[in-house]
């Protein structure tokens, strides 16, 4: 990890919290405690920032200085909020396509999924808070730089982020191999959000409740799904044709 990376120490970190620095997580020794540290506890949920608690030996392996039992890791990104977002893109006259993942851990899943969200012209990439991965330096990287241009929602949960979509009047399509509907039978000419699991779980059953259509991409060897960040791409390049064909602006 690059030294600009991250904070250490309880007060240094308090610091930027409140100089209004873009920090992407905290951890924090198990058992710490005393009245700085809960003045940070008290800060870190003020601002909604998202940390985690971990042995010493975790903070250990990010540095060796005096940490006091606190590292925050610094965003690579400002993140935006999607409920600012999603009428600025109806204003801007956009027809608005966002990708929403739920639960991707693997970093090069999630780079490669953003650089082609970039190419394809999608207006934003929605992660949830927790058990997921976050916009660090690592994924920009692999995402060839397309993460410092694309916006990125972090939001409380993937299920709220659903639900706000859907009151704004996004057609929220779950892709998941479960799905009877071949994904390219599907309208992708209206406000549309994509959304896609993890390798591993898929759509969280919370999740797929609130989707409004359901679809798959055929398959057909003996392996039964798709590399994640490559259904991303055949669904994104659908709505794409989609609207080519119909004649609509893709940006």
């Amino acid at each position: 990890m690059e030294r600009n990376e991250f904070i250490f120490g309880i007060r240094a970190v308090m610091e930027a919290i409140e100089a209004g620095k873009q920090i992407d997580k905290i951890f924090i020794k198990k058992d710490l405690s005393g009245e700085l540290a809960t003045e940070l506890l008290e800060l870190v949920r003020r601002h909604r920032i998202v940390t985690q608690r971990v042995p010493v030996q975790r903070i250990d392996k990010i540095t060796r200085k005096n940490h006091q039992g606190v590292v925050a890791i610094l965003s690579a990104i400002t993140y935006h909020r999607l409920d600012h977002l999603v009428p600025a893109l109806y204003e801007d006259g956009v027809l608005p396509f966002i990708v929403v993942l739920d639960g991707i851990t693997d970093v090069r899943n999630f780079g490669a999924i953003a650089r082609t969200c970039e190419c394809a012209g999608v207006d934003a990439i929605v992660i949830p808070e927790h058990g997921s991965v976050s916009v660090q330096a690592d994924a920009v990287k692999t995402s060839a730089g397309a993460l410092l241009h694309m916006p990125v929602c972090r939001e409380r949960n993937t299920v709220s982020a659903v639900r706000l979509l859907k009151d704004s009047g996004y057609k929220v399509v779950a892709v998941t191999e479960k799905a009877d509907i071949n994904y390219t039978l599907t309208d992708y000419t209206c406000p549309v959000a994509l959304v896609m699991g993890s390798e591993d779980t898929g759509i969280s059953d919370e999740v797929i409740k609130l989707c409004d259509t359901f679809v798959s991409i055929p398959m057909f060897g003996h392996i039964g799904s798709l590399n994640v960040s490559v259904a991303a791409g055949v669904l994104m390049y659908e709505v794409v044709r989609q609207r080519l064909q119909a004649n609509l602006e893709i940006i």
